[in-house]
């Protein structure tokens, strides 16, 4: 078969003839993969960055996929923890990581939307008890998964969506998508953080793809500018954008009902995940979230993957 095929971290996978993975376990099948999307999370994978990614090479990168089943249904799969991905011609699927596609909805669609979307569908669904009517601040809303984040969080009841990023036409487009309020975090991070406790002191969860000195800077004016400390403050880590690491003030632990905790591999389970794909593929179906893709062959992945970055649409590929 073809695939992308992985054989250095420091180059772009190239399209090229690769063995026809075959099933191994009772669950296992092969199936004829139709579209893959080109995540962020698949690009750390390729360059061996990942927090999950082992040394192991060559590899074909794709986490996720839409596939045909040999009896011509159609299936979103997660891909196996080894080194098979799916930007291939062919994937091997478990099935239990697996659920059926509605008649009729686009796999390209499906492909481009539901890991950005899966972040913050499973933090809120997952990770926190939210409630219809809270209030939620997205942290990093101009990205591909925060522009997901704000469409999630208000489908999913939040009264108030305060959308907060860098690039200025990206987030002003984030009105149209359900932000009630936004905040810019260009210019001076002190300032930025001050911007960041007027607009937000009031939120109920913070969905955080950016960590790093702007999480540091903006944890403590959100807090002092709380009208009731006591009410809680769940700070969701999902990405880090803006660097690894935060320092959290130990003053806010003490002083705010406030806590910090992350959703992403390993802090929600697989069958956890899994749970939540039918509602997603359905709100995705729907048309209740706004997907942004862009289609490309597979035997295009090279140039595409070395192409400038066109942060406002998922790329996918179709073998």
């Amino acid at each position: 078969m073809y695939a992308a095929v992985v054989r250095s971290f420091d180059k772009a996978p190239q399209y090229d003839l690769f063995d026809t993975p075959q099933p191994s376990g009772k669950n296992e099948i092969l199936v004829d993969v139709l579209a893959a999307g080109l995540h962020t999370r698949v690009r750390s994978q390729a360059n061996g960055s990942h927090y999950t990614s082992s040394d192991q090479l060559p590899l074909i990168p794709g986490i996720d996929g839409v596939g045909r089943l040999p009896d011509g249904k159609c299936v979103y799969f997660v891909a196996p923890d080894t080194s098979l991905g799916t930007f291939a011609e062919k994937s091997v699927i478990d099935l239990r990581r697996s659920v059926p596609l509605p008649e009729g909805v686009d796999p390209v669609l499906i492909a481009a939307a539901m890991n950005p979307a899966m972040s913050a569908w499973v933090a809120l669904q997952r990770r926190v008890d939210f409630q219809p009517g809270q209030k939620v601040l997205v942290l990093g809303a101009t990205g591909n998964s925060g522009q997901m984040a704000v469409q999630i969080a208000k489908l999913l009841g939040a009264s108030h969506v305060i959308g907060a990023g860098r690039d200025q036409q990206r987030l002003h487009a984030l009105a149209a998508l359900g932000a009630d309020d936004l905040v810019s975090l260009a210019g001076d991070p002190e300032e930025v953080a001050e911007r960041l406790g007027e607009a937000a002191s009031e939120v109920d969860i913070v969905i955080d793809y950016l960590w790093g000195k702007p999480a540091e800077l903006a944890m403590l004016p959100i807090l002092t500018k709380r009208s009731d400390r006591s009410r809680a403050l769940t700070w969701i880590q999902i990405g880090s954008v803006a660097g690894p690491t935060a320092a959290v003030p130990s003053v806010a632990l003490r002083s705010a009902n406030f806590q910090v905790i992350g959703s992403g591999q390993g802090s929600v389970s697989t069958a956890g995940y899994v749970a939540e794909f039918p509602d997603l593929i359905a709100a995705i179906s729907a048309g209740k979230l706004t997907v942004n893709a862009e289609s490309f062959p597979l035997s295009d992945v090279e140039k595409v993957w070395n192409a400038p970055t066109n942060h406002g649409k998922r790329v996918v590929f179709i073998p």
